[in-house]
């Protein structure tokens, strides 16, 4: 026969966030999302400073989203996440620099 642990279940709702870290990530959410609306509908900035802005915002919204909702930092395996998220990081900054690089660079297109 199947037994029920009990403490299993407590150690899973405690590796969840509670309901005020859920509510500090929404409200984070909704002020890194109003900035660069009000920044592009304002007419605040233009061009570069503009799009360094909404880099900027994007950027801080994709580590509210991983603290607040996806618990990178809770868990057993936290520092291993954290490493993996760079390692994928490195990867993609690699990849997207280098197509940038030979787009720029491409000398049979020209």
């Amino acid at each position: 026969m199947a037994q029920q642990h009990h403490g299993d279940t407590a150690s899973h709702d405690a590796s969840h966030g509670s309901l005020k870290s859920y509510v500090i990530g929404f409200l984070l959410s909704i002020v890194l999302t109003i900035i660069p609306v009000a920044a592009v509908m304002n007419h605040m900035l233009e061009g570069k400073p503009l799009l360094i802005l909404i880099l900027a915002m994007a950027i801080l919204q994709f580590a509210v989203q991983l603290v607040f909702f996806m618990h990178l930092k809770e868990g057993e395996n936290a520092r291993w996440n954290i490493m993996a998220l760079i390692l994928g990081m490195i990867i993609l900054l690699t990849i997207v620099a280098g197509s940038i690089w030979i787009m720029t660079y491409n000398q049979v297109a020209h």
